[in-house]
């Protein structure tokens, strides 16, 4: 497979230098990209990232995943309006150890292949760079002109953030670079890949590699990941949509993926899965045919489903959904964990029920229609139920006056009530 080739199709090239596809055709190249862990997990803002890692691996090249121990003690100013908190060595090694188990998923750290992916952390080789040593070392070969040229450093001074830029985040340019000199030195790394607001920093590491080694090295980006109306991929009202399953449940993962629009999709399904070309134009034109199907969010979310959690977290995310929709059972919900129970229904009108009360057991229609208002009132709870329109845990009430007790909870704290079709309750005994 040829590297660039794959990118281009996937619309996965925003710039490259010149010359670097002649490279990777000639011999197996190592490339690195960098993380920045400010965080004990990656989220869909990263996937982009190291979706590129995956396909380079898949190409025959090896990479690198650097994690910028040292780098994420300063922050990137590239995009950012304020400065970032700074973390501490032992949040660091922590995030750090979080990520390196999550790239394990995309990447092939472990087999004896020449081109095993490795993870790297900046904060290895800076942690003994004295100051003055790489003031004498680094900082004299990069002039104060060329980095104030950059973007990422023009936006903030000219007026974007309120504070200015300070001294730290003003050399952290130099600290990328520096990265890819050792690595270059150390490693044979000759290409570093990253986000198009990368491009600034990636250069300032090429042109230290020239002046002071006299190496060639290359780089490539890609674009910043956006919705169809150029709104900021991955943030949703609730923030991040993480990796990790205790920030968004597989459940909530599976649903976002399942409800991107259309032509947002299309987009999506080249860049985050491995599905090949013919696979992907055949479900696009699916797609296009019976766009109510949603053949192409249904797939793109199992891939990415899969690939980030597991096949057992998509089938219980599929069967979660069915819970809404379908025609689930009470088995169906004491299947699932208590967060995507939660996430199922975060959106339904929720009431509090006291233990001590069911204990002793009371009346569904008391419960439904006089403690909590699931029914507006007895007289349409009883009819309704009479007519079949009731479930409790969806399963049918059949008597009006049947007495419910903590038997009959989920999870030994919930109660589904369903009145009619589409309308739903969630009962929380405290």
């Amino acid at each position: 497979m040829n590297f660039v080739e794959e990118l281009k199709w996937r619309g996965m090239i925003h710039t490259m230098m010149p010359g670097t596809e002649e490279l990777l055709e000639k011999e197996q190249v190592t490339a690195y990209l960098g993380i920045d862990p400010t965080a004990d997990s990656l989220h869909i803002g990263h996937l982009c990232g190291v979706m590129m890692l995956k396909h380079f691996q898949r190409c025959g090249h090896k990479p690198l995943a650097l994690i910028g121990g040292a780098t994420g003690m300063i922050g990137d100013p590239s995009g950012k309006s304020q400065e970032r908190n700074l973390l501490d060595e032992a949040t660091l090694r922590h995030n750090v150890e979080c990520i390196r188990q999550q790239l394990a998923r995309f990447l092939d750290f472990d087999s004896d292949a020449p081109n095993h992916a490795e993870l790297v952390n900046n904060y290895d080789w800076m942690k003994d760079f004295t100051f003055l040593d790489f003031a004498r070392e680094v900082g004299k070969h990069i002039t104060v002109n060329y980095m104030m040229a950059k973007d990422s450093v023009q936006k903030r001074l000219n007026g974007e953030a309120r504070d200015g830029l300070s001294f730290t985040e003003f050399t952290y340019q130099l600290l990328q670079g520096y990265d890819f000199l050792y690595l270059y030195q150390h490693k044979g790394c000759k290409l570093q890949m990253g986000g198009s607001d990368q491009w600034g920093n990636i250069t300032t590491g090429s042109e230290l590699v020239r002046r002071t080694v006299g190496g060639e090295v290359f780089a490539l980006t890609c674009p910043l990941v956006t919705k169809a109306d150029g709104t900021k991929f991955g943030k949703t009202e609730k923030g991040n949509i993480w990796l990790n399953r205790n920030y968004t449940s597989p459940y909530a993962f599976y649903q976002f993926w399942l409800n991107v629009a259309d032509d947002d999709a299309k987009k999506y399904i080249r860049i985050f899965t491995t599905l090949e070309k013919e696979e992907i134009d055949q479900l696009i034109a699916q797609q296009d045919e019976d766009p109510g199907q949603r053949v192409l969010q249904k797939r793109l979310a199992k891939e990415v489903t899969i690939m980030v959690h597991s096949e057992e977290d998509y089938n219980m995310a599929v069967e979660a959904s069915q819970i809404l929709f379908g025609k689930a059972t009470k088995e169906s919900l004491e299947k699932l964990d208590e967060q995507t129970l939660l996430d199922v229904f975060a959106g339904v009108p929720q009431f509090e029920v006291s233990r001590e009360m069911l204990n002793e057991g009371v009346k569904a229609v008391d419960l439904t229609a006089e403690i909590t208002q699931c029914f507006p009132s007895k007289g349409e709870m009883r009819k309704m139920t009479q007519g079949g329109g009731v479930s409790i845990n969806k399963e049918k009430l059949e008597a009006f006056d049947r007495m419910i007790t903590t038997a009959d909870l989920v999870n030994d704290k919930y109660l589904l009530v369903q009145r009619g079709k589409k309308n739903y309750f969630l009962l929380i005994v405290k």
